[in-house]
């Protein structure tokens, strides 16, 4: 047996034996911590089960019951009905949804359910509406002793009755060695109870409210020290060492808004007055910049990068891609055009002897303004005298990076930003130790685009007739298909492939017409000349994926298609929406679709009813999840035991504000929270590289 009793592996607990303990395995359960921590994933309440003839109007109770029969209606005006009846003891109850069509398919005949709400007196019998629902399974024991059962994420071979005895147990035999880190004084300043309290009635708890209580005191924790761990990584960045002070008076200011050939909307002034303040604080910038698609964050950038070059410092702009890195290359150069700032591009397609002129260059001092690709963190890239680093669209630019561009004797101020709108919760998680500036106003002029789902053929057939007509009148279009190669013979058979695509659009809906292909896995010459040529209006219609997404600003192109718009997700899509209605003409985005998924109508409905990208963001969250907002999988990014980022927003908040309390105040240095410090970093020095950032 291991010194810890925490650790005991599960084989010896009461009732589980070596089988069920490859079971439990199989849900990630291998020590009775590993159990104490995992949670129920709902709860069967049956605390307040009345028998029908005992119901009183008005009053929230419960009620249990079998299904007899489920009807659906259409009412005049549009409404809809749909009915459940149930068979209970003393009687029968009718519970009723209105333009809930869903609801519907909720329910099988003679199946189990508990309904909660308050019930009203309606045609001689007992009706609740909108009730809540609780289908009682074949795995629920309500003859229990137990008025509140735990029901918990299971494996084939493992019934819930088992699992519930095998959780008990544990509560049972380990629950007493559970300790708590947080000093008691923290605990009731926040009306938390002890840990080893909260596992208890979270396993078996009296009352619903006991079990939420339970469960909300572990989520704090959770996250709790997740977001200490992000406060001392920002504490770390702070105080590494000093920043050069970069001032900005009335005569730098004036002399770089004479470079833009057009009035900074509010937004970008308030997020410049933010980068401002920071460049001359003396400590080291490290601010998320977030933008809406079009809002003019790279405007932003070049105003901060000014900043640092008139104060006798080197700045550079680094992108993921290529492709992005010469959209950004050419708004420098055209904004920059009657500037003497010594500027460069550094990307990996640079012969030898041109990048080593680019190095000495760097080196020496004599590009004070750089823009690249990743080639600009690779070792052999030294600056003179760096002092603003501008990251965009690296949504996991760590620490570690960071660290790379200020091993000198001053820190460099850093500014990252995205025109990807990041929900509130993943702002407080993966970008937590950044500062926020944020810029949702679109510069004046800008036309919404009209956006529509496309899902017929003879829609499908309307649609090309339109793109015609604006291709004749001189507009250009983008077609974006979710995959470079394989065949496409109609919109059922796999995914729509940009290549067959390419073809199929010369011989059939635009033949005539002269059309693009660009994807990454092209040459990078063909690629930029095509690209080129869209620019400059020789090429038409630009066939592509997901490479246009970000960066590309072509004004000429109003109208895009989306190909199988259900395979992208809703933050991808706005992104892809945003490369049209830039210049003077109308945008048209046409979502072609022939799925009649639920989740995925949803998500293209959300598109067409907002062109705002925070909304749109949040919308996306919502419905997939925080991994796939950002295209990581939430376990490899968040390392967080029970805590969910949609779910525990309200919680995540509360927790960021006591953790960055503690820090920021300097009391978790104190001895009283020793303990709690050593399990933040057991937990997080290595994924969140406190290592490096103590």
């Amino acid at each position: 047996m291991p010194e810890d009793p925490l650790l005991t592996p599960l084989q010896f607990l009461t009732g589980v034996g070596p089988k069920r303990a490859e079971l439990l395995a199989k849900l990630g359960l291998h020590t009775a911590q590993d159990l104490l921590w995992y949670l129920p994933r709902d709860y069967l309440d049956l605390t307040d089960v009345r028998s029908v003839r005992d119901l009183e109007s008005g009053k929230t109770q419960s009620v249990r019951g079998k299904v007899v029969d489920i009807d659906y209606r259409q009412l005049t005006g549009g409404r809809t009905l749909v009915a459940v009846l149930l068979e209970c003891e003393g009687g029968y109850l009718r519970a009723t949804w209105f333009n809930q069509v869903w609801m519907y398919k909720k329910f099988q005949p003679n199946e189990n359910v508990v309904f909660s709400g308050k019930p009203k007196w309606s045609q001689g019998r007992w009706e609740i509406p909108n009730p809540e629902v609780q289908h009682i399974g074949e795995e629920d024991d309500v003859s229990s002793a137990l008025s509140v059962l735990p029901r918990y994420g299971l494996t084939d071979g493992l019934k819930m009755a088992e699992m519930r005895r095998i959780a008990q147990a544990a509560v049972e035999q380990f629950v007493e060695f559970v300790t708590d880190p947080t000093p008691p004084a923290f605990r009731v300043k926040l009306q938390l109870p002890a840990l080893s309290d909260a596992l208890l009635k979270l396993h078996l708890p009296r009352n619903m409210h006991e079990a939420q209580a339970a469960k909300r005191c572990l989520v704090f924790h959770d996250l709790l020290d997740f977001q200490i761990a992000l406060a001392l990584r920002r504490r770390y960045w702070k105080r590494r060492s000093p920043a050069p002070v970069l001032q900005t008076t009335p005569k730098i200011d004036a002399r770089i808004r004479r470079l833009f050939p057009f009035s900074l909307t509010a937004g970008q002034d308030a997020a410049i007055l933010d980068i401002v303040n920071d460049l001359q604080s003396g400590s080291a910038m490290n601010r998320l910049l977030q933008a809406d698609v079009g809002a003019g964050k790279t405007a932003i950038a070049i105003y901060g990068m000014l900043v640092a070059i008139a104060a006798g410092y080197q700045a550079c702009l680094m992108a993921p891609t290529e492709l992005l890195t010469v959209q950004h290359w050419q708004t420098v150069e055209r904004l920059l055009s009657h500037s003497r700032v010594q500027r460069l591009l550094l990307t990996g397609g640079l012969g030898t002897k041109d990048r080593q002129a680019a190095l000495e260059q760097i080196r020496s001092g004599t590009a004070q303004l750089v823009v690249g690709t990743q080639a600009l963190i690779q070792k052999d890239v030294n600056f003179a005298k760096l002092g603003l680093v501008v990251v965009d669209e690296q949504h996991r630019f760590g620490v570690m990076q960071r660290a790379h561009f200020s091993s000198g004797a001053e820190t460099v101020h850093m500014l990252v930003m995205t025109a990807t709108p990041i929900p509130r919760s993943l702002c407080l998680t993966q970008f937590g130790d950044l500062d926020l500036s944020i810029n949702g106003e679109l510069p004046p002029g800008r036309q919404k685009i009209v956006t529509s789902r496309v899902s017929t053929a003879v829609n499908r057939a309307k649609a090309w007739d339109f793109i015609r007509q604006k291709v004749h009148s001189g507009r250009q279009v983008y077609v974006v298909c979710p995959r470079v190669e394989d065949s496409f013979e109609s919109f059922s058979d796999g995914l729509a492939s940009a290549e067959a695509m390419y073809r199929r659009l010369q011989e059939d809906e635009l033949q005539g017409v002269h059309i693009g292909l660009v994807h990454g896995q092209m040459d990078r010459d063909l690629k930029a000349q095509q690209m080129a040529e869209f620019r400059a209006g020789k090429i038409q219609v630009l066939v592509s994926t997901t490479v246009i997404e970000v960066g590309v600003d072509v004004p000429n192109a109003n109208i895009m298609v989306i190909f199988q718009a259900e395979r992208f997700g809703l933050s991808q899509l706005h992104q892809l929406r945003g490369r049209i209605g830039r210049g003077d003409f109308q945008g048209y985005c046409f979502l072609f679709t022939e799925t009649d998924k639920a989740d995925a109508m949803q998500r293209l409905l959300a598109l067409e009813t907002s062109t705002n990208g925070f909304e749109i963001a949040e919308a996306d969250f919502k419905l997939r999840g925080p991994g796939d907002v950002l295209g990581t999988r939430q376990h490899g990014d968040l390392p967080l035991k029970v805590a969910d980022l949609v779910r525990d927003e309200a919680v995540l908040k509360e927790a960021r504000a006591a953790a960055f309390t503690l820090v920021d105040s300097g009391v978790l240095d104190q001895p009283d929270y020793a303990m709690l410090k050593i399990r933040v970093l057991d937990r997080f020095e290595k994924p969140m590289e406190l290592s490096r950032s103590g």
